[in-house]
Formats: C-alpha cells, structure tokens, sequence
C-alpha cells in the first residue's frame, strides 16, 4: 500500500492483473456512495468478463475517502472538486507506469473519466460511461437538493440518485442490499463530501462536431461507448450527451426492462456490448471471440462495434428480447440485437491483486 499526503487527499487504487507495455488498463471510478466492490464487482466478476480481464488489466480507483473502512475525513479538509479528482488520475498512471487506459466510469465517476479524456486524451484510448451527466446543476436542480439534504437521511438522497423511481418502488431487494451498502459500509460524511463535490460540478461543455464548422470543438477524442436504463434517472441526461459528442466515435447503448445500474441488473449483457466495443479498437483478437460469436444468435447490430480501431459507430442499437439459460440474472428486454446464453467457467490464468493509494 502506497500512501502520500497531498493537498487534496489520497485516492486508493485496485490493481488486479499486470500491466503490459503494449496494451491499455481497464480503469474504473464509481459513483456517488458506492465503491470499487459495490460498484463493478457484479461486473467483474461475471463469467463472461473473465475473457476481458485475461487481456487487460483492471484498476479500480476510489475517490478520497469512499473506501471500505474509511475514517472520517479531518474537518480541516477540503474535498477536491470534480475537475480536480480527474486531475488525480494521471498520478495514478504515473505510479503504476501506465501509458494509456480504457476508462470504466458510472455516474460522477463517468462525469471524471470524460473530464479526464478530454483533458489528457493522449492518456485515454477509449471510454464505457455509464448514466453519465455532462451538464452542470441549474438552479432548480440546486434548490431541489437542498430541499432534499433538509428533508431526507443521506441514504435515501444516495438511492434516489442511482435508481429511478419504479425501481425503487418496486425491487425491494435490490434497494435494500444498495441501503445497506451505503449505510453500513461507507464513511456517511466521506460520502456527503463526494456528493457535494458532484452536484457542484461544472458543464463538460462538450460539442458536436459538424463538418464545415468550427474544427476546434471540444469532445471527447477517442471511442465512447454510452449506457443507460431505460428505467434509469440519468436517461435524458446520457440521451443529452450523446447529441453533444462525435457521432462518428460515439455509440449509445439504451438497455430496455433496467433500471439505474446497468452493470449490477444486466451485467452479461453490459459484457457483451464492451466486448465488442473493445474488439472494434483493435485490442482483442477474433480468436478470442470465437466463444462469444457461437452464443451470439443475432448480428444485425454487432456490425457497428466491429472494424478497425477508428471505425464509426453511432447508431442506437436496438436489442430484442433474449433468455440465457442461466441463472444469475435476470434477464430482459435490451436494445441489442445480441442474445448469450451462459457458459461453464473456463480455467483462467490467476491474476496478482495490489491495493494502492496514490497521492492526488
């Protein structure tokens, strides 16, 4: 574990797998009250990401403070801004000797890593962000969470953020483990900090490119992969995101019969998408896909996630139903014309596990 004192705090960082000179890290940020675990271990853990990670390695980095365990920030401190954690990451790269990343990002940790693309897009080969909101808080936005701060515990504010509103009202059990989560397992101050820090965010001020204009718009460079629930609170605001961005790089994925964390309720098919998503940059062979192809029942859509490196891919794609076979999900609706039926597990290479705070 590496710990340094900066004025802004330490992130602590997950690093599983190793590095290899000639090929980009998976880096992950979550949202608001969650962490690394909470946030991406469904996903990770899933079967079918295991052929991911046996190629790319995983760095998982938590905002100062969001840390399983972690102490109650000192009074004194003053919580980085958003622009100020993307400027965090670069030291993250440094410190693990890192030249470039696919970025992992859900909510305000997706508001970082497209902050960060677009600041450092030399450092950043492509980016799936999850429920992202590029637009800064209005002023009803502003009066309506101070309304909510005086009149709700901060679990509740933190639920209501990442689900919907059906969502929460009707899957009990998915909003009571998320409650328990946030209530038990994460520094409630810490948390009010991180979440104060994201309702105070500016605009990314990102725009469309268009040809016969303005050849300096600002955007995001590289390959952008957009996913939202269709249940989710966060979709007009990723719908809003996807018109501002480089339709040539860009691919919005809205999933149907989801609710606001697609990588918790639908993690097979999030899989499958970033799966395609990461062959079409050129970073994973065909021969590696040969088993997802043989699942795959459908192909009207997957057209646009291949091709080479720099290739576009921007159409909504449309899902129809798809049932797997196996049972650790629930399956439904999405908008891919790609269905997966489940597989045994394959022996895999194991993987070196550090746990690392780097300095901001």
């Amino acid at each position: 574990m590496f710990l340094q004192e900066t004025q802004y705090g330490n992130v602590h960082c997950i690093m599983t797998g190793t590095p290899r000179a000639n090929r980009p890290v998976i880096l992950t940020f979550h949202d608001v009250g969650l962490n690394h675990k909470t946030c991406f271990e469904t996903l990770f853990n899933h079967e079918d990401m295991q052929e991911i990670i046996r190629h790319l390695p995983v760095c998982h980095v938590e905002a100062p403070g969001q840390h399983e365990g972690a102490k109650t920030l000192p009074t004194a401190y003053t919580y980085p801004t958003m622009d100020q954690l993307s400027e965090a990451l670069p030291a993250v790269l440094k410190h693990f000797g890192l030249r470039s990343v696919i970025g992992v990002g859900v909510g305000a940790g997706a508001y970082i890593l497209a902050r960060f693309a677009l600041n450092h897009p030399d450092l950043v080969d492509g980016l799936l962000l999850i429920n992202i909101n590029p637009s800064a808080e209005g002023l009803m936005d502003t009066v309506a969470n101070k309304i909510t701060e005086w009149t709700h515990t901060l679990p509740d504010t933190v639920i209501s953020h990442l689900f919907g509103k059906d969502e929460i009202q009707t899957n009990h059990d998915l909003i009571a483990t998320y409650r328990h989560h946030i209530t038990t397992t994460m520094n409630q101050s810490n948390v009010s900090h991180f979440f104060r820090s994201y309702n105070n965010r500016t605009a990314l001020e990102v725009e469309r490119p268009v040809p016969g204009g303005n050849i300096n718009a600002r955007t995001l460079k590289c390959s952008t992969l957009l996913v939202v629930g269709d249940n989710s609170p966060a979709v007009e605001a990723v719908v809003d995101c996807n018109s501002k961005l480089n339709p040539t790089k860009t691919t919005l994925l809205k999933m149907a019969d989801c609710g606001g964390l697609p990588q918790v309720d639908q993690p097979a098919k999030v899989t499958e998408a970033f799966k395609y998503f990461i062959q079409g940059m050129g970073y994973l062979s065909s021969a590696s896909m040969t088993r997802l192809r043989s699942r795959t029942t459908s192909s009207s859509s997957i057209s646009s996630f291949d091709g080479s490196r720099n290739r576009a891919h921007t159409n909504e794609l449309q899902r129809g139903r798809t049932h797997s076979h196996g049972t650790e999900e629930k399956r439904g609706r999405s908008h891919t014309d790609v269905s997966m039926e489940s597989i045994s597990n394959s022996a895999l290479d194991h993987s070196i596990s550090k746990s690392t705070e780097v300095p901001c």
